[in-house]
């Protein structure tokens, strides 16, 4: 434990440099081209090569030391945040320049991902896995508190580039802390020998691995449905809040999800998570898509910070169950692969919802909701008229459709008693 604390620790100071520059990058864009399709394409290209390369990460984390993997990735990752800052001392930063920083970065983060969650589990007793994913959770939410305050405050003083290089400098820690701690490499099972063999071989398995069990495929297909609502929600949160508020606002709205998260991941840390981990996922995946359809019928700023906190404050409760399911149901030796594969597929539907989210929001809600529009007399005496209210219509119907995926998820028997069915793999 006390090495993953230590890893744990690096990769925290991290996410708090990272969510500074996210932060302040988004805002830039937006604000720059006033366009919620140029703002959600960050969102694209932070998260699709991530996405393509990650069955062969995957592999790879498998085959070598995953220390060296997460060395890689941090390294990777740093050098392309660097490169940004670069380009802003030379007064030649583009938003196209963005894009490509941030598609490096997500093809880096795709290594990192599964050798941290693979490590964890050769780190961390099974009994304390629950509370090990709720520590990730809780620094993820840490850095959501801390990030947009900070980001907000540094701006004005030190500028972009300024919060640029501090990113740079957390990513150095990380590496540092990385360098201090031995891993352990994991024991040889059944499921390894039998998934050895080239490259393309060893990809296949980690499908095969995860076809031959329903409950675990369930699970996958579950979470890549709800993760497309949850996409095009992501991207309209910024613009949303803009249309009613200033930055100001925007940041104190995030660093109240960051709050939700940080209860939340204090929650389940302590706690350990629901006894019957399907039972959390299904249930907070509802009570999220009921925050959806509140903040869209509801829309302005007190309506915002509740519904944020509720939201956010399930998150890690979600994440939590969901990985601790993963570690104890999946062989250590074939995880890298199973969760880079899982990883893939999970979030292959958010390249699309950060595709669709803009012109939706552009082309379709905001001009049915202006002021004589389509839906003005109908929808818009619920909810209002002008702008920011097409995006708040299209809120309310995602937080619907993520409503009913988790009532189906409930319906169905492998998913609902997966971790009946299905042994512990160690």
């Amino acid at each position: 434990m006390q090495a993953f604390i230590l890893i744990w620790f690096g990769q925290f100071v991290s996410l708090i440099g990272s969510g500074l520059t996210r932060f302040a990058l988004g805002v830039w864009v937006y604000q720059n081209s006033g366009k919620v399709t140029q703002f959600a394409l960050i969102s694209l290209f932070g998260m699709l090569p991530g996405i393509l390369i990650s069955p062969l990460a995957g592999t790879l984390v498998d085959r070598w030391d995953r220390r060296w993997a997460m060395l890689l990735a941090d390294a990777g990752a740093g050098l392309s945040t660097l490169l940004i800052a670069l380009l802003l001392f030379a007064n030649q930063l583009q938003v196209w320049q963005i894009y490509l920083a941030v598609a490096v970065s997500s093809t880096f983060s795709a290594f990192q991902w599964p050798a941290y969650s693979a490590t964890t589990t050769l780190l961390v007793p099974k009994q304390h896995l629950g509370r090990a994913s709720g520590m990730v959770q809780m620094a993820d939410a840490v850095s959501r508190l801390i990030s947009p305050i900070l980001a907000g405050s540094l701006v004005v003083t030190i500028r972009l580039q300024g919060v640029i290089l501090i990113d740079c400098v957390t990513f150095l820690f990380a590496i540092a802390t990385l360098m201090l701690v031995q891993f352990p490499r994991p024991r040889i099972t059944v499921e390894d020998n039998v998934g050895k063999g080239s490259l393309l071989h060893e990809v296949i398995y980690g499908w095969k691995y995860i076809t031959a069990r329903p409950g675990l495929l369930g699970l996958l297909t579950f979470f890549a449905i709800s993760n497309c609502f949850i996409g095009v929600v992501t991207v309209l949160v910024t613009p949303l809040v803009l249309s009613f508020a200033s930055a100001t606002v925007l940041g104190i709205v995030l660093s109240i999800g960051g709050s939700g998260m940080l209860v939340g991941g204090m929650v389940v840390t302590a706690w350990g998570g629901t006894k019957n981990r399907m039972n959390g996922i299904l249930g907070f995946t509802l009570l999220g898509g009921l925050c959806m359809v509140v903040a869209g019928l509801m829309p302005s700023v007190p309506v915002f910070f509740v519904v944020t906190f509720i939201y956010f404050f399930g998150v890690p409760i979600i994440n939590s169950c969901d990985q601790a399911i993963w570690q104890s149901k999946v062989a250590p030796a074939v995880q890298g692969r199973v969760f880079a594969l899982r990883r893939m597929l999970a979030w292959a539907s958010l390249p699309l919802a950060y595709l669709i989210a803009g012109p939706l929001a552009d082309q379709v809600f905001e001009p049915s909701l202006a002021v004589g529009g389509v839906l003005a007399g109908s929808v818009g005496q619920i909810i209002g008229v002008g702008r920011g209210h097409g995006i708040a219509l299209l809120l309310i119907v995602m937080g619907m459709l993520n409503m009913l995926v988790s009532i189906g998820g409930y319906l169905y028997q492998p998913i609902r008693l997966l971790e009946k069915q299905l042994p512990d793999a160690y």
